[in-house]
């Protein structure tokens, strides 16, 4: 098969896959996923060695394009405005795709592809959380390790009510923004989560 053809295949199957496991959950099938892309079964397994490898590839280019926009999101010049929007970005994302969030959850986060991904999102989220400790417009001691954590938080929250409030969970974002805010805060009872930690509940 031409080199170009295998390409946009493999960007069908990403496509077709992300939007299944969007749709129906981690128990859609790689016939299912191959039919929506428009090819045969055995092309699946031609891109990708199983199902888990699918769901890996599709998490690490969501992550990377998570990353992607916290990158140019750097060249705002107002740091609470970009981090603000970076957590919604990635909040939106996990709220209109709950079922593909679960299928990640399910794949292991120690695979290499997520890992690297994972780096990087968690390497952007420092960098604009560093840059809104340093205007003073967070708490200082909150981490880009946080800011990842936190990015799931609000969707979590608003879960039970999703389906009669799709939108609910952009109040709970602003609610939990504002309680970054340096002023009248306490300090917390335990410290912030460190790579080691991902990296112990990847591997766990």
């Amino acid at each position: 098969m031409p080199r170009a053809d295998a390409v946009r295949n493999r960007e069908r199957l990403i496509e077709a896959a992300f939007a299944e496991l969007s749709e129906h959950g981690i128990d859609v099938s790689i016939a299912r996923i191959a039919k929506r892309a428009g090819v045969a079964k055995g092309t699946v397994f031609n891109h990708f060695a199983s199902k888990e490898e699918l769901v890996a590839a599709i998490a690490a280019e969501q992550f990377g394009a998570l990353a992607a926009t916290g990158e140019a999101l750097l060249k705002d010049p107002d740091p609470r405005s970009a981090l603000l929007r970076f957590v919604t970005a990635g909040a939106d994302l996990q709220a209109g795709d709950r079922s593909f969030c679960e299928a990640v959850t399910a794949t292991s986060r120690d695979h290499p592809a997520i890992r690297a991904a994972s780096d990087r999102l968690a390497q952007v989220a420092e960098a604009l959380a560093a840059r809104a400790r340093h205007a003073g417009v967070i708490r200082d001691d909150v981490t880009g390790h946080d800011i990842v954590l936190l990015l799931s938080a609000p969707v979590q929250i608003a879960a039970p009510l999703a389906a009669a409030r799709p939108d609910l969970w952009r109040r709970y974002l602003h609610l939990i923004f504002d309680g970054l805010r340096p002023h009248a805060s306490h300090e917390l009872p335990v410290a912030a989560p460190t790579h080691q930690d991902f990296i112990a509940a990847a591997t766990g």
